[in-house]
C-alpha cells in the first residue's frame, strides 16, 4: 500500500510532538544549561521539521494531480500478484515463528528453518537451501554467542553444549 506524502508527514509530526512533549518530563540537572532532554528534543524538532515538510510535498502532489492518482492511500502493483503476498506473508510469519519459538527450540533450530523459508520465497535453488541456511545460521550463531557473548537461546540442543 503507497500512502500520499502528507499521511507519513502528519505522522512523523505527530511523533515528534509526542517526543517533545514527554522529554519536557526528563528531570533538570542542576548547575548545568543541558540535560538528558536536550538530544532527544533536538531529534524530536527535526522529526517535526521532517514531518511538516512531507506534509507540505504531499499536499502539493495532490494538488498538481487534480484527481488523477490523487488518493491518499493506493495499493502498489505488487499487491496482485500472488508470489510477492505470498513472500510478504512469509517474511512476517517467520519473524513470528522466531519470537515464538526461539526459547524453546533455539537459535541454531529455529534460525535454519527460518533462513530455510526465506531462501525458497526468494528464488534460492532448492537444493541449496538447507545446505545455505545451514553454514550461514552456524556463522552467525558463532559470531554472537562466542565472539560477541550474547547468550543466545540452545533450546533442544542444550544436551549438546559444552
Amino acid at each position: 500500500m503507497k500512502f500520499n506524502d502528507a499521511v507519513w508527514g502528519a505522522l512523523l509530526l505527530l511523533f515528534g510532538i509526542v517526543i517533545l512533549i514527554h522529554v519536557q518530563s526528563f528531570p533538570k540537572m542542576p548547575g548545568q544549561h543541558v540535560g538528558p532532554a536536550l538530544f532527544p528534543g533536538i531529534i524530536a524538532a527535526g522529526l517535526a521539521v521532517c514531518g511538516i515538510l512531507l506534509v507540505l510535498k504531499g499536499l502539493a502532489t495532490r494538488r498538481a494531480a487534480r484527481g488523477d492518482a490523487a488518493a491518499w492511500a493506493s495499493f502498489a502493483p505488487w499487491t496482485r500478484d500472488g508470489h510477492y503476498v505470498l513472500a510478504l506473508a512469509l517474511t512476517i510469519g517467520v519473524n513470528v515463528f522466531y519470537i515464538l519459538t526461539v526459547d524453546r527450540l533455539g537459535f541454531i533450530v529455529v534460525g535454519v528453518v527460518y533462513l530455510a523459508v526465506l531462501f525458497w520465497v526468494f528464488g534460492v535453488d532448492r537444493r541449496w537451501l538447507l545446505p545455505i541456511a545451514i553454514v550461514v545460521t552456524l556463522g552467525i550463531h558463532y559470531a554472537f554467542y562466542k565472539l560477541l557473548k550474547v547468550p543466545l537461546p540452545w533450546g533442544i540442543l542444550q544436551r549438546f553444549i559444552y
